[in-house]
């Protein structure tokens, strides 16, 4: 049987890849087909996943998706990524000192790997070497008061010096504190836009000194630049990274809250500093206190937790992932409109479609999967789904 990497590759490859330990490397054909696939219009990583899952290479999943948008009713052609720009962002990011890890590869971190929609590919840049180590997740309010921003430094200082990477998303006040002290020891900036689209601009400074002894990631493209709904899918990453998520100062509705519930969905500790109930930025981590989070007003608070967790690999499926029934095969279109037919706005679980439908959970899966890539299916966490 192969191992969940082999998988992720896709078999057909296996005979032309080159192993390494703990993973597979990619070829640079390989490297561009998958940089192609994730950035042709309509593939994200969990769509990704699955068409690698069901075609077994990157190549014959490009050379599929204009019937899978079709049969899933796309209005027009859908926009696959040219060789060419593939190519031309290669040679831009080797120019830049930026390196794309892919999933299978060793050189992935293995606790990011472990989450349903990790990148296909992240763009790294910096002390590589940092992504195998400890990471522990800080977040926080922008609009940071005194009080927070010291205790976020010290916190970071006293996490670095006990040998955790120290991860945030180099945004004002509590992320650029918990950076700022873990410069010399090593931190992670995951950033919401390209590489070469620092946000806020402010703080490019701050990236070049963290790529001394640090790293920054991210899975958006060069030239990319942030824009709102780019901020919760890089906060997936932030707590994806890390064995647990350190919350200092959130307001009620705020981005750091949105990386806690992803911390909880993806099985990592969170942990919140508790605050005056007089200061609307701590209502947010009060907030979490209450539900269970762990309350922590030292660094033992977050080692003694997280120390015993050290070098844990997360749990992965030995077994072989469901295998999607050959181009759809067993899905006519009665059985598609009547699958389709279930969806709605409201989001609803994959199983519920099944159970509902009659179909197979395969001919189920394979009709989301044209559905989404023909633009008309959006996914929630949980294995929920809705048509837009």
């Amino acid at each position: 049987m192969l191992p969940p990497a082999v998988w992720r590759l896709g078999k057909r490859n296996v005979g032309k890849i080159e192993s390494a330990a703990g993973g597979i490397r990619l070829t640079e054909d390989q490297r561009i087909d998958w940089l192609r696939l994730i950035r042709s219009e309509n593939v994200g990583p969990r769509t990704f996943r699955s068409l690698l899952d069901h075609y077994g290479s990157a190549r014959i999943a490009l050379e599929t998706l204009p019937e899978l948008a079709r049969r899933g009713g796309a209005a027009r052609a859908v926009r696959i990524c040219p060789r060419a720009d593939a190519e031309r962002e290669l040679d831009a990011a080797r120019r830049l000192g930026i390196t794309l890890i892919a999933l299978c590869e060793p050189s992935y971190p293995w606790r990011l790997q472990a989450i349903d929609d990790a990148p296909p590919l992240i763009a790294v840049r910096g002390k590589a070497a940092t992504l195998a180590q400890p990471m522990v997740a800080m977040v926080g309010s922008r609009n940071a008061s005194a009080a927070g921003i010291k205790f976020a430094e010290r916190l970071a200082r006293d996490l670095g010096a006990a040998g955790f990477v120290v991860v945030s998303g180099l945004a004002r006040g509590i992320d650029a504190a918990a950076h700022r002290a873990t410069i010399d020891s090593g931190t992670l900036a995951v950033l919401a836009g390209g590489q070469d689209r620092i946000y806020p601009p402010e703080h490019g400074a701050l990236l070049d000194a963290i790529l001394a002894a640090g790293v920054a990631l991210t899975e958006m493209p060069l030239g990319w630049e942030p824009r709102a709904h780019d901020f919760p899918r890089r906060n997936r990453l932030i707590s994806g990274l890390a064995l647990g998520v350190v919350v200092i100062e959130a307001a009620k509705r705020s981005g750091s809250l949105i990386t806690a519930r992803f911390a909880l969905e993806q099985g990592r500790e969170v942990f919140a500093v508790p605050g005056s109930p007089l200061d609307p930025r701590a209502e947010g981590t009060n907030s979490l206190i209450k539900q269970g989070a762990a309350v922590v007003t030292e660094a033992a608070d977050v080692i003694d937790v997280l120390a015993p967790m050290l070098g844990r690999p997360p749990d992965l499926a030995a077994e072989e992932p469901e295998r999607l029934a050959p181009d759809g095969a067993g899905a006519d279109d009665d059985l598609r409109r009547r699958i389709a037919s279930l969806l709605g706005p409201a989001p609803v679980s994959i199983d519920d479609l099944i159970r509902l439908s009659g179909a197979s959970a395969a001919v189920v899966r394979m009709t989301l999967l044209e559905l989404e890539l023909a633009g008309r299916l959006e996914r929630h966490g949980g294995a929920l789904v809705s048509l837009l």
